[in-house]
């Protein structure tokens, strides 16, 4: 399972005393733990929703890294991106852009997907095939092209 696998990863950088390891590993780990206690009850999270939450502790380095280029520190936006990468190591592979274009082009065709009225109907059926491995905002904007083209 995916979590054991960071904590098993989180003790192997304690021994080679690696602090950017360290620190993106036990802040993920809190974080997949906070979202294991969220809600009316405390459940074991499955490796599907330990990827949601990392993929967001990635976006949440990448923006603090834009964050600290913009105040003009660029010591802390380097740490906040050699975090990322280590958390990005877990994600699965990211789609290049012709198979994103493909999937969505066969998903808009395989469920009869057209004009703006399908947008909602048409962005979950595509979110459920790219499952993380593209960034949502990139395909909404593809997605809304296809469907105000057609």
């Amino acid at each position: 399972m995916l979590a054991d696998q960071l904590r098993t990863d989180l003790t192997a950088a304690m021994k080679r005393r690696d602090e950017v390891a360290i620190s993106a590993l036990r802040m993920a780990l809190a974080a997949v733990k906070e979202a294991a206690v969220a809600g009316k009850e405390a459940k074991e999270l499955t490796d599907d929703e330990i990827l949601k939450v990392l993929n967001k502790e990635v976006k949440r380095r990448d923006e603090a890294a834009e964050a600290f280029r913009n105040a003009d520190r660029p010591d802390r936006a380097d740490r906040e991106l050699a975090e990322r990468d280590v958390l990005a190591a877990y994600l699965p592979a990211a789609l290049s852009p012709e198979e994103l274009n493909s999937i969505i082009d066969e998903t808009l065709a395989e469920g009869g997907f057209s004009g703006m009225t399908a947008m909602g109907p048409a962005m979950k059926a595509v979110t459920a095939k790219v499952a993380g491995r593209a960034d949502g905002k990139t395909v909404s904007e593809l997605v809304r092209q296809r469907l105000s083209a057609g």
